[in-house]
């Protein structure tokens, strides 16, 4: 049962992630005309490719942490126990990684590089936010173990064992 309650928070924070990320991107299209140039058709599908692939990954490590971290992908409402499993044993960061391939393509998607530039200054925020408020705190829940971990797998690019 607290495993269903876990899974049922970990939707509802993810949906709204999603939500917000997506309002944001969608208004960032007003900027599109500065460009002055069109993407071509055929970004629609690679669009597309990558919106599926990045979202099955961030779905991936959002049930491991329900599963084995025992807590959600929410900063505040955190996996209780370290998860070093799946995505996770080849870079520290997936889910990030994933929500990022996610608005790439929504970006490709929609033809907008606007949101395609968004997208990089999303990920300069999340590294900013893993660096100083993330890593800092799993270092003082999960001590030795994380740093271990931090020593073994890259924070961004995979290693491949």
């Amino acid at each position: 049962m607290n495993t269903l309650l876990t899974a049922v928070r970990a939707f509802i924070y993810m949906i709204g992630f999603i939500l917000l990320w997506g309002w944001i991107a969608l208004g960032v299209r007003r900027y599109d005309h500065s460009f002055g140039v069109v993407l071509p058709l055929w970004t629609e599908i690679v669009g597309i490719v990558l919106m599926i692939g990045g979202g099955i990954l961030a779905i991936l490590c959002v049930g491991i942490f329900v599963v084995r971290g025992k807590g959600t992908a929410a900063p505040f409402d955190a996996p209780r126990e370290f998860v070093a499993v799946g995505p996770y044993r080849y870079v520290r960061n997936p889910i990030y990684i994933g929500g990022w391939i996610v608005l790439i393509g929504f970006g490709l998607y929609q033809h907008s590089l606007s949101i395609l530039f968004f997208s990089l200054v999303w990920l300069l925020l999340a590294h900013f936010f893993v660096l100083f408020v993330e890593e800092d705190g799993l270092e003082k829940r999960f001590g030795h173990s994380y740093l271990e971990y931090k020593k073994s797998v890259n924070r961004w690019i995979p290693k491949w064992n």
